[in-house]
């Protein structure tokens, strides 16, 4: 359950240290809508059986790594890596690959869409005009989640990443640019969570 404010009933005064703690919790529920922010390695899925969508997208895929998203103690979801035989981590562009998300919580696309967007940027100083691309190819990519929900993005090394929801593909964005960022959230040298590009490349060693 997440957590809420507790009324404080008509009239009556909010002191300073209930008002803090009140803006406290809201902040809380904002930043749990992030998906790229924090990482609680290790105690994710650890099912070495690939998705049916990802044994279809790629027959000889093995797992990588895997691990839970967490933040603020909330469990957000579930990631696995799921690769192909010769994967190099240091070129994963170069490859093809699964990035499998199973959701323990439910998060709207656009909170989702926000917060990849602000971490695609901050590995390439894009312009506020291909901040605005990128933003409509993810609207258009996925729908909102719901817990239970399953987010499968593959590379397709020269054509750009599809999407899949829940086993339904929802989305293919035509462009290797943005497919190299966008997994780079996960996966880049300079990714903004190292210990999750760690669990997620543990099986190669984290290479």
């Amino acid at each position: 359950m997440m957590p809420t404010d507790r009324p404080l009933g008509p009239g009556r005064p909010m002191h300073a240290g209930a008002l803090a703690a009140r803006r406290g919790v809201r902040r809380r529920q904002a930043l749990l809508a992030v998906a790229t922010v924090a990482i609680g390695a290790g105690s994710g899925a650890r099912a070495s059986v690939a998705p049916q969508e990802i044994r279809t997208a790629l027959p000889t895929a093995v797992l990588s790594g895997s691990t839970r998203f967490t933040y603020w103690g909330f469990s957000v979801y579930d990631a696995s890596l799921w690769v192909v035989p010769g994967f190099e981590a240091r070129e994963f562009e170069r490859h093809r690959f699964a990035l499998h998300l199973q959701y323990l919580r439910n998060f709207s696309n656009a909170a989702i869409t926000e917060r990849s967007v602000l971490e695609m940027a901050r590995q390439s100083g894009a312009t506020a005009e291909r901040r605005a691309v990128w933003t409509q190819w993810l609207r258009n990519a996925f729908p909102d989640v719901r817990v239970g929900d399953r987010i499968t993005g593959v590379n397709q090394p020269g054509e750009g990443a599809l999407f899949l929801t829940n086993g339904r593909p929802t989305g293919k964005v035509p462009d290797p640019a943005f497919a190299r960022l966008f997994f780079g959230i996960w996966l880049a040298g300079d990714t903004s969570e190292p210990a999750m590009r760690t669990a997620l490349l543990s099986g190669l060693g984290g290479s």
